[in-house]
C-alpha cells in the first residue's frame, strides 16, 4: 500500500514568527492569515512544534499575496532571530566567533527542519567560508521566499552574534534574477550572481572570526551536549532502508537515477555487503528506489503546485512520459487523475 503519509519535510513554527513580522512591517495583520493554516497562539507555543514544507510554502505565498511584495523573504531574513531555529538557534548564539555560530546552525539543523531534498553544509578553505543551502528547485513563486530568507537570515543573524553588521564577500542563489532583485544589495558588496549552480553565502577569513560578547564557554559547552544527544536520538533508531531513503533525496534528481554502487559509496559499505544487509532485511536497492520514486510522487502530486514534468525531474525519470507510465502502473490512475481525486476529497 502505498505510504501516503511519506513528507516532504518539516520545520519549526519558530520560522513563522519571522514571517508574521515581515507581515506587520508591511502593515498587514498576520494573524487572519495564520488562523487560516491552524497556526494560532497555541500551537505557536508548542514545545517543538512543526510545520509541514508544502504547508510553509503556501502560507509564505499566501503571505506574499497579502502584502503584495514577492520579495518578502529577504525581509523574512532581515526581521529573523536566531533562537526562531529552537535549541540549535540559542546554542549557535553562545557560539564563540561567528565561525562556530555558523557551523552550530548548519550541523544542528536536522533539530529545528528537515528537508527530504538534503540538508544545509559548511564549506571552509583558507580564505574563508561557504554556507550553502540545499536545493529546492524547480523555483516558483511558492518557494523562492525560502532561499531568500535562509540566506537573508545567516547574515542577519551572525551580524547580532558579532553586534556588527555583516556583509558576505559573494552570494550566489540558483535562480535567475527576480523582479525585487534590487533588493538584496544589502546582503553583499558585491552584484548577486544569480542563475548559479548553489545557494550560498560566502563569508571571509576575517568575518569567521569575529568574537561573540555574549559568549559564555561553560554554557556553550553544555549546549552542544544537548544538541549533540538530540541529534544522536533522532538518528539511532533508523533501518538500513530508512538511512537509504534518507539519502535517495538529494540523488534523485535531473533525469537520472541513482544505483547501488553510488549509495554503497554514501554509506561507506561495500557494494557487496550493502546488497547481502539488504537481503537480511528481507528488501532489494531496487525495491527501496521504487517505493521511494511511488511514495514521493503521491506527496507531490498531492501536497505541491509542481507540474507533473517537474516532478519527474525530482524523481530522475529521464522524461515526463515515463513517469506517466510507472505512475499508472503504481497507482492504476494518471497523476492528473490522482490529483483531482485527493483535491476533491481534502
Amino acid at each position: 500500500m502505498p505510504n501516503l503519509t511519506m513528507r516532504l519535510g518539516d520545520l519549526s513554527v519558530g520560522f513563522v514568527q519571522s514571517l508574521a513580522e515581515a507581515v506587520r512591517s508591511f502593515d498587514q495583520d498576520p494573524a487572519p492569515l495564520l488562523e487560516q493554516y491552524g497556526l494560532d497562539t497555541a500551537r505557536l507555543s508548542e514545545a517543538g512544534a512543526r510545520l509541514s514544507i508544502p504547508r510553509y510554502m503556501r502560507l509564505g505565498h499566501a503571505a506574499i499575496q497579502l502584502t503584495g511584495q514577492p520579495g518578502l523573504g529577504l525581509r523574512m531574513g532581515q526581521v529573523s532571530r536566531i533562537s526562531q531555529a529552537g535549541l540549535a538557534g540559542v546554542t549557535a548564539a553562545q557560539a564563540p566567533t561567528v565561525r562556530e555560530a555558523a557551523r552550530a546552525l548548519i550541523r544542528f539543523e536536522a533539530l529545528y527542519g528537515a528537508n527530504y531534498r538534503g540538508q544545509s553544509s559548511f564549506h571552509e578553505d583558507a580564505d574563508g567560508a561557504w554556507l550553502r543551502f540545499y536545493s529546492i528547485s524547480p523555483y516558483n513563486a511558492y518557494n523562492r521566499f525560502v532561499v531568500d530568507s535562509i540566506l537573508c537570515g545567516w547574515i542577519t543573524q551572525l551580524s547580532a552574534l558579532a553586534d556588527k553588521p555583516l556583509r558576505a564577500q559573494r552570494v550566489e542563489i540558483e535562480f535567475e534574477a527576480p523582479a525585487y532583485a534590487a533588493h538584496y544589495s544589502a546582503l553583499s558588496d558585491q552584484p548577486i550572481v544569480f542563475g548559479a549552480t548553489t545557494n550560498q553565502v560566502r563569508l571571509d577569513q576575517a568575518t569567521l572570526a569575529l568574537r561573540n560578547p555574549a559568549h559564555c564557554p561553560s554554557t556553550w559547552r553544555h549546549l552542544l551536549q544537548l544538541c549533540e544527544k538530540e541529534l544522536e536520538q533522532l538518528t539511532r533508531t533508523r533501518s538500513l532502508r530508512e538511512r537509504i531513503i534518507q539519502l535517495l533525496g538529494p540523488l534523485l534528481n535531473g533525469g537520472r537515477e541513482p544505483d547501488l554502487e553510488e549509495v554503497a559509496a554514501r554509506l561507506k559499505l561495500p557494494t557487496w555487503t550493502l546488497r547481502r544487509k539488504l537481503a537480511d532485511e528481507g528488501t532489494r536497492f531496487r525495491t527501496i528506489l521504487n517505493d521511494t520514486r511511488r511514495d514521493l510522487a503521491m506527496t507531490y502530486i498531492r501536497d505541491t503546485e509542481l507540474a507533473f514534468g517537474e516532478i519527474a525531474y525530482l524523481l530522475g525519470f529521464a522524461s515526463a512520459e515515463a513517469f506517466q507510465r510507472a505512475f499508472k502502473r503504481w497507482s492504476g490512475q494518471t497523476p492528473g487523475e490522482f490529483r483531482r481525486s485527493q483535491r476533491q476529497s481534502a
